[in-house]
């Protein structure tokens, strides 16, 4: 499987379900289009992510599968991307403290064929609820410096895992790919 993420989570969730995987990030504009609600963002671009890749690397074999995906944290419509800077973060938090978020991920999948490429898409939205935080307790998570890489400012899979109170989803959705669904989406028939 091509993977057109430099994720380490990613790679990480592939791995572990026992892909084979050749790493090939593609780098596309990430700006946020007018009107673009949360999941249509990450589905765009997705799919933006495995064209770039596609064309970088050439043509699939049949039978060969690309991946490409993007993650974003958001509540109401504001998207959380990856925080500026440690003040940025803790502003971050303190949005997130005590409230019910949304992290959705977009997916495309492109599979080579005997006559070109059949793709799928998808977007998978898990529902994070923090507990109230103490601003002890964010200070001294974003002294760790975990949360500055991370959109949303916070890596459920870190540190941040001891503030959520409640989940409703996947949970490896918000550690960066819905491993499960895009296990389904591959063993489709009608997925050539």
């Amino acid at each position: 499987m091509i993977l057109a993420s430099a994720s380490p989570r990613r790679k990480e969730l592939l791995g572990n379900a026992g892909y084979e995987l050749v790493i090939a990030p593609a780098d596309v504009d990430e700006t946020r289009l007018e009107g673009e609600s949360p999941c249509q963002l990450v589905q765009r671009l997705a799919e933006l992510k495995a064209d770039a890749c596609l064309k970088t690397y050439g043509v699939l074999e049949p039978g060969q599968t690309l991946l490409a995906a993007d993650t974003i944290v958001w509540m109401g419509t504001e998207a959380l991307g990856k925080p500026r800077n440690a003040d940025d973060a803790r502003r971050m938090l303190r949005e997130l403290s005590g409230k019910t978020h949304h992290v959705s991920t977009g997916v495309c999948l492109m599979r080579g064929t005997p006559s070109g490429v059949d793709q799928r898409s998808f977007v998978e939205t898990t529902d994070v609820t923090f507990k109230d935080l103490t601003d002890a307790e964010i200070d001294a998570y974003v002294a760790t410096g975990e949360p500055l890489d991370k959109a949303g400012a916070y890596g459920i899979q870190g540190g941040a895992g001891a503030f959520v109170a409640r989940l409703k989803g996947d949970y490896n959705n918000v550690v960066g790919l819905p491993v499960t669904r895009v296990q389904e989406a591959l063993s489709r028939p009608d997925f050539a």
